[in-house]
């Protein structure tokens, strides 16, 4: 059972936590409150919801389009696989990038690597379309 109540309980305590926003950059990760969701719309993990987010495009000190990541291995035009600064792999799930606001970012995990993220750019345009 998914715990929507929970869940409700803790973004209402996102959205009134009005601080500084971090600063954040296109190719960092963080660790960002996904919450949950519905359907197969990809959900946060363990108590405060969370899973790892790629900074796809920052589009003002308070606000970036992001991928989630995922430790699982996904094969398909919708996934990519990427190696941030410390080694660690992951896969992007591309189908799921989305808007947020920076109040769901709680800790900066790393940087992409400049090649993986170029390289992730260019799957998302081409999934999405927008090759020229």
């Amino acid at each position: 059972m998914k715990l929507f109540d929970v869940w409700n309980t803790q973004k209402k305590e996102l959205d009134e936590h009005d601080h500084k926003p971090p600063l954040f950059k296109e190719r960092e990760i963080w660790w960002c409150s996904f919450g949950v969701n519905v359907g197969s719309e990809v959900c946060g993990k363990n108590d405060y919801f969370r899973r790892p987010v790629l900074v796809i495009k920052k589009l003002s000190q308070k606000s970036f389009i992001g991928v989630p990541l995922s430790t699982r291995e996904n094969v398909g035009s919708w996934y990519i696989s990427i190696t941030h600064s410390d080694g660690k792999r992951n896969t992007a799930n591309l189908a799921q990038i989305r808007h947020f606001d920076y109040r769901r970012l709680d800790k900066r995990i790393g940087t992409l690597d400049p090649r993986d993220f170029k390289r992730a750019q260019e799957q998302l345009r081409l999934v999405l379309g927008l090759q020229t």
